[in-house]
């Protein structure tokens, strides 16, 4: 074959001129680099390898990790996981066998990626994310993703929408408030307060930067705080505020969780202390008139699960008094029926998104953009059980969702989304607006 003829079979001519001329355009000093870096885009992204092993999350317990190997590169992704109620979740596959890791190895999730998803997806297009995610969705035929494991759907989901991201060029976008938490309370705090966190948002601040100097700073002073009530851990969170010199420019959010303490249709703020435990019942108008006065008292803006998850009459009531934020957590666990249900009765109006509780990535956006179209806030959450996997910061500047949670500003599972953010920030430059005052709804 001569050389014009293998130019002729492979359309090489017609490539080669496209990239010389992009390269003029561009007025590069290094046309041979320019030149192969825009042939290498020009070439057609495919899946060729999925590989996936068990690591270990922030609790020391396994989670799935996924290698998807395109013909340009290599994209790694591993599942977040958290506490589950079983009820309107998609489905973790543990292996239960109590020889390992106490029941919580996910051997055989691992094998149906390595020998089920991986043979259903080599040579496909890593940007066509919704086929990928209907493919494997098909190949499990349950509703709650427990024949493949949503572990295992997820972290070849992440890692796919990495690959085809890589394909894209950035835009505008926007770097969303960040809901550090400074003070933790709820069931797994070694302290009395019966909520489950307290968060600052530092939304006067200019940048995404200046927005973590302003968490960080705050919480070095508040690390060390034991609180027993709700009242005293706010004052000690603006009196922190206070000492950083930040005072207009942070705004207050609480996590309640109030499923932990719901008993029955009354709520027990004292559950954590046993002399006091069940003596000071409050009913859900008690927490409501309480929400309100401290809404009154401090600059809290939004409010995660005032009440119970089944408890969406005062959620409701509470939310149409328009207070704050009212973010459903597990209200909606990302579930796309109670979020359509929530938005026919305006029970709320915010979501709050685990991408594992949901189990693929093209599911998770769909959940965005309903609750968007209602004109929700969105906020995009880590998990009790994460990795140094920084892919919801990614999400959440993909989806410009304007908030982000994602814990303490310290341990590196939690500092590397942020730091992640920092990143993207800088790449971005002037493409790149931080959501600042406009968190709410964008």
């Amino acid at each position: 074959m001569s050389v014009q003829e293998y130019l002729d079979k492979y359309l090489l001519a017609r490539k080669i001129e496209d990239a010389v001329n992009a390269a003029v355009r561009a007025k590069t000093t290094d046309p041979v680099l320019f030149i192969a870096n825009h042939m290498r885009k020009s070439v057609k992204s495919v899946i060729t390898k999925v590989k996936a092993r068990q690591i270990l999350d922030s609790r020391g317990i396994p989670t799935v990790e996924v290698e998807l190997t395109t013909n340009k590169d290599t994209f790694r992704a591993s599942a977040p996981s958290g506490p589950s109620s079983k009820l309107f979740e998609a489905i973790e596959l543990r292996d239960g066998d109590n020889g390992m890791y106490l029941g919580n190895s996910v051997l055989k999730a691992v094998r149906n990626i390595n020998e089920k998803i991986s043979e259903a997806l080599i040579g496909l297009d890593p940007t066509l994310q919704s086929q990928i995610d209907e493919v494997m969705i098909d190949l499990d035929k349950t509703e709650k993703k427990g024949e493949l494991g949503a572990n295992a759907m997820l972290a070849v989901s992440m890692a796919a929408c990495r690959a085809g991201a890589a394909e894209k060029e950035a835009s505008n976008s926007i770097i969303p408030v960040p809901s550090f938490t400074v003070i933790s309370g709820g069931k797994l705090a070694g302290n009395n307060l019966a909520i489950q966190e307290i968060m600052i948002l530092p939304v006067g601040a200019k940048t995404f930067e200046e927005a973590v100097q302003m968490g960080a700073e705050t919480y070095h002073h508040l690390k060390a705080v034991i609180t027993e009530n709700v009242k005293e851990a706010l004052d000690l969170v603006m009196e922190a505020i206070g000492r950083t010199g930040h005072n207009e420019k942070i705004k207050i959010a609480i996590g309640v969780a109030a499923s932990e303490f719901c008993i029955g249709t009354k709520y027990d703020l004292d559950f954590k202390t046993p002399n006091k435990s069940g003596q000071n019942f409050k009913s859900g108008e008690d927490l409501m008139e309480m929400y309100q006065q401290l809404c009154a008292d401090y600059p809290i803006v939004s409010i995660e699960d005032p009440f119970d998850r089944e408890d969406w009459e005062h959620t409701k009531i509470f939310s149409g008094l328009q207070k704050c934020q009212v973010v459903g957590d597990s209200l909606l666990m990302s579930n796309p029926k109670r979020i359509e249900k929530a938005i026919q009765e305006s029970t709320c109006n915010a979501l709050l998104l685990k991408i594992d509780q949901i189990g693929t990535v093209t599911e998770a956006i769909e959940a965005v953009k309903l609750a968007k179209k209602a004109q929700w806030g969105v906020l995009v959450s880590h998990r009790s059980g994460e990795t140094e996997d920084t892919f919801i910061a990614d999400l959440s500047v993909g989806l410009s969702t304007g908030q982000i949670k994602a814990g303490a500003p310290c341990r590196g599972e939690r500092l590397c989304k942020y730091n992640q953010l920092l990143r993207i920030e800088e790449e971005l430059g002037d493409q790149g607006n931080y959501a600042g005052d406009g968190w709410r709804v964008l």
